[in-house]
């Protein structure tokens, strides 16, 4: 688990053939809701993202940049994203394999993948919330929105 209060590690990462984003793009202007999942195409991520697609307008109000992040090839996530009506950005931690999701602490070695971990970053950078789930049991997405509220 990375100190909620210190720094969020910064990273650079593909969203479709042309576009890159770098957590540093948002420092000063907006703060970041980053989540990790372990596969595009899959029932309890698909779930999960159409839970956060739901509630993007609020997000939004809060000036909160939804950031999905997985293993996969960027075409890949954007075929999932167009797929679901998805909002945010969802980038490909891809090459380095999972460089970023290891960055985080929530690169699982054996499978390959991201476990569920969701990070708030706040305008200045700094780590404000996180959660992290080991398993295929859905996040708790009201308490992101919580978080976000009490920033």
């Amino acid at each position: 688990m990375l100190d909620i209060g210190r720094p969020a590690p910064d990273f650079r990462l593909q969203e479709d053939e042309h576009t890159w984003v770098a957590l540093g793009d948002f420092r000063g202007r907006r703060n970041v809701l980053l989540v990790f999942h372990p596969f595009s195409f899959t029932s309890v991520c698909e779930a999960e993202m159409c839970t956060l697609r739901d509630h993007g307008p609020e997000y939004d109000a809060r000036d909160t940049e939804l950031i999905s992040v997985a293993c996969d090839a960027w075409y890949i996530r954007d075929a999932w994203k167009r797929s679901i009506g998805a909002v945010g950005r969802y980038l490909a931690d891809f090459w380095p394999h999972g460089e970023v999701s290891r960055a985080y602490g929530v690169f699982d070695e054996r499978e390959g993948c991201p476990f569920r971990g969701t990070f708030l970053i706040d305008r200045d950078g700094i780590l404000r919330y996180q959660q992290v789930r080991h398993d295929d049991e859905e996040r708790d997405e009201a308490a992101y929105r919580a978080a976000v509220a009490a920033l």
